[in-house]
């Protein structure tokens, strides 16, 4: 077999430590095959142990940018690197002399990767903020939501990662091919607010065919529908159901031993109240997973409801190799997609923070006292 490389090897990408989105972004490139260096802030100034747990493929380097040896060896790994990715708020960069246009000279084909909550620009720009409210300004909260409660959300999944960390990515490696071709780098700006709003696209265009209601108690994606929804089992557990479609509705039906249901009534909303009843008094007569064991790998469009660690240990999961385990009892999930011929990086432990820090600062050239002086004040 090829040994693995990934379809980005090659790449150099120069990632200034942070948390959500931007370490995010960098473990997908470094899965990929690119070499991400990461620079860290010393031990007082790093918070939520910033991004040490997607730091996976990558390099660490530890250096205070408050010192004028460290910032000229961070200008000296970006002005090495094909890629920069920051996280900061509008401003930091540049009042570091680390912006964009500090690199427009000597670094003309520089990608400059920046990932916020509300973007470069904009009456935002300069609020703080977090996941939940980015996606609450895209509208994409309130469909979270079912009739009668308030909208939630799964913690940083839609906002900082589907919305800022895998924009970015994206746009960090659709101006690197760009600038093979013009031989000009650009900043991308991947704002989370931006990305959720086009996550919203599918939703927008069932909206304007007529086929989205605002109404949860006539939108079976709103929790309001028998046949998609989460329902609790005998044991306390949960069996998610999403029999969207009429022939697998007919057998979802059929395998609860309802058919005495016409399937043709699916889409009448005055019906699901009654049918919801049947429905969950019917999955409560069995535990989770013995109707999982009935229902799994049929068209009834049935799923247990797992934890993370029963995730990592499901049939499905484990066939396809989609979590590792690092190290004893902890797991990390596998890089995605899939390559025929450049499979990316296996997951491993990421390095402390500054592990790499005398390494690369001789690759950089610098004297073994600079060098000590500079690991001195991580």
């Amino acid at each position: 077999m090829m040994a693995p490389s990934g379809p980005l090897s090659g790449l150099r990408v120069v990632e200034f430590a942070g948390i959500g989105p931007g370490p995010f972004a960098g473990m997908l490139l470094a899965d990929m095959g690119a070499e991400v260096v990461v620079i860290e802030r010393p031990a007082a100034l790093r918070t939520l142990g910033a991004g040490e747990a997607m730091n996976r493929g990558k390099r660490s380097i530890c250096l205070d940018l408050k010192q004028p040896e460290a910032l000229a060896a961070v200008r000296a790994l970006v002005l090495g690197a094909d890629a920069l990715i920051e996280g900061y708020r509008p401003g930091v960069m540049e009042r570091l002399g680390l912006g964009p246009a500090d690199f427009e000279a000597a670094h003309p084909r520089l990608v400059y990767g920046r990932v916020t909550g509300w973007g470069q620009t904009g009456p935002l720009a300069q609020a703080a903020g977090h996941d939940i409210n980015y996606v609450a300004l895209t509208g994409a909260l309130s469909i979270a939501t079912r009739a009668g409660t308030p909208p939630s959300l799964p913690a940083t999944l839609l906002g900082d990662i589907a919305g800022g960390a895998m924009f970015l990515a994206f746009g960090v490696v659709c101006a690197l091919l760009e600038a093979r071709r013009s031989g000009r780098g650009q900043v991308v700006d991947a704002a989370m607010v931006d990305g959720v709003s086009c996550l919203t696209a599918l939703i927008h265009s069932l909206r304007g065919g007529g086929l989205w209601s605002d109404d949860p108690a006539r939108n079976f994606f709103l929790h309001q529908s028998p046949f998609y929804d989460c329902f609790e089992c005998a044991d306390g557990g949960h069996l998610s159901l999403g029999a969207i479609e009429p022939p697998f509705y007919r057998e979802l039906l059929q395998r609860l031993g309802l058919e005495d249901e016409d399937p043709a009534r699916q889409y009448r909303a005055q019906d699901w109240p009654r049918l919801r009843e049947r429905v969950a008094a019917r999955l409560r007569e069995k535990n989770r997973d013995e109707w999982a064991a009935l229902l799994e790998g049929t068209d009834a469009c049935a799923a247990p409801v797992l934890s993370l660690a029963e995730a990592a240990a499901h049939p499905h999961q484990r066939a396809r190799g989609n979590f590792v385990e690092v190290a004893p009892g902890q797991w990390q999930p596998a890089a995605a997609p899939r390559f025929s011929r450049t499979p990316p990086r296996a997951p491993q432990v990421g390095p402390a923070a500054g592990a790499h820090t005398r390494e690369l600062l001789a690759e950089l050239g610098l004297e073994a006292g600079a060098i000590e002086r500079l690991a001195g004040t991580a």
